[in-house]
């Protein structure tokens, strides 16, 4: 789930932050709002839980992974890499991707690594989750793909991810959608502590913190991820059969040890790779974001994360928010399809 809540590590709710909210609310408005604009017209209406199947599946070695995941689309079409978080997989965009692919755009959606079939080629390759190795898979994929430039599309890990592919290699970036915003964050950020609500918010990554917590998830992570989906999405009434769908990527067998090490990693209880040194120091800085963006919120979003008026000024770009109404929670592109490829449609324009 989201570290949008360390944005108050980083005192984006400071004095300061609050001065300068009221013009950046300007840049902020509602799903009705974008009504002005009208949606794309290239974009076909659909409803969520229209498909049940996303095609054929594929498989590509690409640096320290062989990257399992699904393409749909022209091949010459313009790039769009949509990217999954946690407790989630690529199912977050079954409804997304015929959208965007009726619509001319290649679409990608890969597993993330520890997800589905995705794998590490050696044995002995550190099973990392901090979020600097995951956006390097990014890259890596992108390489072996051959793709250049692609607009970028995430929630929750998947959004930091394409987050800091943005911000440290902004080149090979067209465009953005993020929900949930601005999600860069920090060790040091991480060991600060938070007002006592919003430490109760991360209860899970507390739990995940001691050797009971990775026990626990390793036997009982099926029935734990279905309970982040209704705390996370209150308002999402998804039936067994679309969980299970999901669910069957956490029989990855590096799965467990990917998400305990991505939270022990952000409360500074764990190491990273040392390679990835030098990105983190950049990224502890909590860059910048130049690329055209429209970040995404639901108004029912039961997971940690930050007010858009905190993050705003983190975007120097073109850039839109737009808050996605009607009970939507954190899987906002599995719950609210149209919006989410309305969105890719339009930063492409931005």
């Amino acid at each position: 789930m989201s570290e949008g809540i360390n944005q108050d590590r980083r005192c984006f709710l400071s004095s300061v932050a609050k001065t300068i909210a009221a013009a950046e609310l300007a840049m902020i408005g509602s799903a009705e709002a974008q009504s002005s604009r009208g949606a794309a017209p290239d974009i076909l209406a659909t409803k969520p839980g229209t498909n049940m199947s996303l095609g054929t599946l594929k498989q590509i070695d690409a640096g320290v992974l062989t990257i399992g995941y699904v393409e749909a689309g022209p091949a010459d079409g313009r790039a769009v890499l949509l990217l999954h978080g946690w407790p989630y997989d690529i199912f977050s965009y079954v409804d997304v991707v015929p959208l965007l692919a009726s619509a001319g755009y290649r679409v990608i959606v890969p597993y993330l690594r520890g997800y589905g079939p995705t794998r590490f080629l050696s044995g002995e390759t550190f099973r990392n989750g901090q979020p600097s190795a995951l956006a390097v898979d990014v890259i890596a994929l992108m390489d072996a793909l051959k793709i250049d430039k692609a607009t970028l599309g995430g929630c929750d890990w998947g959004a930091r991810t394409a987050n800091i592919v943005a911000a440290l290699w902004p080149e090979r970036c067209k465009a953005m959608v993020s929900v949930s915003g601005y999600l860069i964050g920090s060790q040091d950020a991480g060991r600060l502590p938070l007002p006592p609500k919003a430490e109760l918010e991360w209860w899970y990554q507390f739990y995940f913190a001691t050797e009971r917590g990775r026990v626990g998830y390793y036997k009982h992570r099926h029935d734990f991820a279905r309970l982040i989906w209704r705390l996370a999405s209150p308002k999402w009434n998804f039936d067994d059969a679309m969980f299970e769908r999901t669910a069957a990527s956490f029989d990855n067998p590096d799965h467990v040890d990917i998400v305990i090490h991505n939270y022990r990693w952000r409360l500074g209880l764990a190491e990273g790779d040392p390679k990835l040194a030098d990105l983190e120091k950049r990224l502890a800085a909590f860059p910048s974001i130049g690329v055209p963006t429209i970040t995404l919120e639901g108004d029912a979003n039961g997971a940690p994360h930050p007010d858009p008026a905190t993050y705003a000024r983190k975007f120097s770009g073109r850039y839109e928010h737009r808050l996605i109404t009607g009970g939507i929670g954190h899987n906002l592109p599995q719950e609210a399809p149209q919006a989410f490829a309305n969105a890719v449609a339009d930063v492409d324009r931005l």
